[in-house]
């Protein structure tokens, strides 16, 4: 079998190469990268995949890429996407993520290829929750409070369009918040850990720096997720949509706390206005029970091991002086 994940170098991305070379070891891994993608996350595995270089918004580059590489499956990853760089770049957002996904599908067509494609859809699609509609399932109505979100809603629709019209065997994943080591640091468990270490480390004055602590997610660990798109391309039924999540919310404010209480330090928070959002997705709490009984799926690592891995993970990334 041949599985291609666009995206590699990402967080998710090669999480899932990792897990493929684990438990998948019959699968020949390939991943597309851009000449600028850090390669720091696949470094001590590079030798085991087959990259090769791919411009998403570049027809002719993903064309060429699927006809040297022809997979069974494709993971596709690659995204914009932080919710905050959407608003101050909406266009580059829209090009990368809806764009590029048409080109995958079109090419996927003129080569008359039949994979099963998984698509990277998001929770940040049910946008504006109410109080009674958690947990979420897949039938809320779509509610959108950024461009990003606005971008996952065309990638999942485009996937159910190019299945009803083309018999392409997309497969749309709903992932709620996921995150674990070598997650960026511009996402809250990241930034809060990368803060916290520095402090813990000397390095910064002790005062952490904060957006809205009201909101409540449903974090999954990435190792859980990707294990869950593998389930996805080789369980889940073709046009269908799913969510992925562990169905358990926590506030930001408690995550900040269990932080702080693993890393031991005395500090004061203060709200930075640029971390606050023009709109904020006040609640996502996921209900994956369709998913879970197509796929066999469950989440297994605990959320404190999680935080507990990223804690580790920003404690060596800053004493080696990143």
């Amino acid at each position: 079998m041949k599985a291609l994940i666009t995206g590699i170098t990402g967080f998710a991305g090669s999480h899932l190469a990792e897990y493929l070379l684990e438990h998948q070891p019959q699968v020949e891994i390939f991943g597309t990268r851009r000449w600028r993608s850090p390669m720091e996350n696949i470094a001590h595995i590079e030798d085991k995949l087959e990259l090769v270089e791919t411009d998403l918004t570049d027809y002719n580059s993903v064309y060429r890429m699927l006809d040297q590489t022809r997979p069974d499956a494709i993971f596709h990853l690659a995204a914009q996407s932080f919710v905050p760089t959407s608003w101050n770049a909406p266009a580059a957002t829209l090009d990368i993520n809806v764009l590029g996904q048409t080109h995958l599908f079109e090419a996927v067509r003129a080569l008359s290829l039949d994979p099963t494609i998984q698509i990277a859809c998001s929770s940040e699609e049910y946008g504006l929750v109410l109080p009674d509609e958690t947990p979420i399932k897949e039938t809320n109505p779509l509610r959108p409070l950024s461009t990003y979100a606005v971008s996952k809603i065309a990638q999942d629709y485009l996937g159910y369009q190019y299945f009803q019209s083309y018999g392409i065997k997309a497969i749309r994943t709903r992932g709620f918040n996921h995150t674990g080591p070598r997650r960026g640091e511009v996402f809250v468990t990241s930034n809060f850990a990368k803060q916290l270490a520095r402090i813990k480390a000397g390095l910064d004055e002790p005062i952490i720096r904060v957006g809205n602590l009201e909101s409540v997610r449903d974090f999954t660990d990435v190792r859980d997720m990707v294990r869950a798109y593998w389930l996805a391309v080789n369980r889940a039924k073709p046009g269908e949509v799913y969510n992925i999540a562990t169905g358990n919310g926590i506030v930001i404010q408690d995550l900040l706390n269990r932080l702080i209480e693993l890393t031991d330090v005395d500090v004061k928070i203060e709200q930075d206005p640029e971390r606050m959002r023009p709109s904020d997705v006040e609640i996502l709490i996921g209900d994956s029970s369709k998913f879970r009984a197509d796929t066999g799926w469950e989440p297994e690592i605990p959320f404190d091991k999680t935080l507990s891995d990223i804690v580790d993970y920003w404690r060596e990334r800053v004493a080696a002086g990143n």
